[in-house]
């Protein structure tokens, strides 16, 4: 009796034999792979700005009078979305300039007792009334662009601060005290071991606070601070619908492209393998 390996088992009569694409070495594509699903992530996009361009195009085509056109003219509806995005991004980058490196700081355990109160302080802008805290500003400080940009700061920072904070907090012990271990300092285990580890959460909170800061970006428009909610405000006082609507469906679609652009940047900036 020979001790070599059984034989291959042989295929039917009149079959050729199935390809294992896998044991050839040839890469398989699924829709779970980066690959697969690239140009899915790009219909949410596609639709979005199709969206925005056929209802503008309902719009231009529909019987209005001059006051509506004049509301909704290319350069102006295009000038008021321009600074609807300058009230976002400025907003966001203050947002994260003051909730992340906070965030980090409340999350040593030397700095825990004033947690509480740097909560109660974030939880007040976003528990009072948005435009109650744009009406106080302007009271304050004036009208104008930079009074609403304080005022979104102050409603969108508690979403960034409290994930930093829990996105470092959830790390596992064990990993911060095997980096101790090995001789790292405890900035080094910040940056090299707890934020790497942190990212995604923060990401998240990051995303929550982009769509935050679109649809609120609308109240600068009661303190002259510019961006959509002007053709809101427009079509309220003048009552003209189609005025406030576009107003409405283009913060609307801002929003999910923002939303859209946030989880991609997740998905790119987030560390491979977690």
């Amino acid at each position: 009796m020979s001790g070599g390996p059984p034989p291959a088992a042989a295929a039917p009569s009149g079959e050729a034999p199935a390809e294992n694409p896998a044991a050839a070495g040839e890469p398989r594509e699924s829709l779970h792979t980066p690959t697969g699903r690239s140009w899915r992530s790009w219909l949410e996009p596609v639709a979005i700005v199709l969206i925005g361009a056929a209802w503008l195009l309902y719009v231009e085509n529909s019987d209005l009078d001059s006051i509506a056109r004049r509301s909704l003219a290319t350069r102006y509806v295009g000038q008021k979305t321009w600074e609807h995005i300058e009230l976002t991004v400025v907003s966001t980058l203050a947002v994260l300039v003051i909730a992340i490196p906070l965030g980090v700081l409340l999350s040593r355990r030397w700095a825990r007792p004033a947690t509480p109160f740097v909560l109660a302080v974030a939880n007040i802008g976003q528990s009072a009334p948005a435009i109650g805290v744009v009406v106080l500003l302007a009271v304050i400080w004036g009208i104008g662009f930079w009074t609403a940009v304080v005022a979104l700061v102050a409603y969108g920072v508690l979403p960034a601060l409290r994930n930093t904070m829990v996105g470092l907090q959830q790390v596992d012990p064990t990993l911060t005290d095997a980096g101790r271990g090995i001789g790292m300092s405890p900035g080094t285990v910040l940056r090299r071991v707890e934020l790497p580890l942190a990212v995604p959460v923060i990401l998240a909170g990051i995303r929550t606070t982009l769509v935050l800061m679109v649809g609120t970006a609308s109240i600068a428009a009661f303190i002259s601070g510019g961006g959509l909610g002007d053709l809101i405000t427009s079509g309220v006082s003048t009552q003209r619908t189609p005025v406030l609507l576009t107003g409405c469906v283009l913060i609307a679609l801002l929003a999910l492209l923002i939303d859209w652009l946030g989880g991609m940047a997740t998905r790119l900036l987030a560390p491979k393998g977690l």
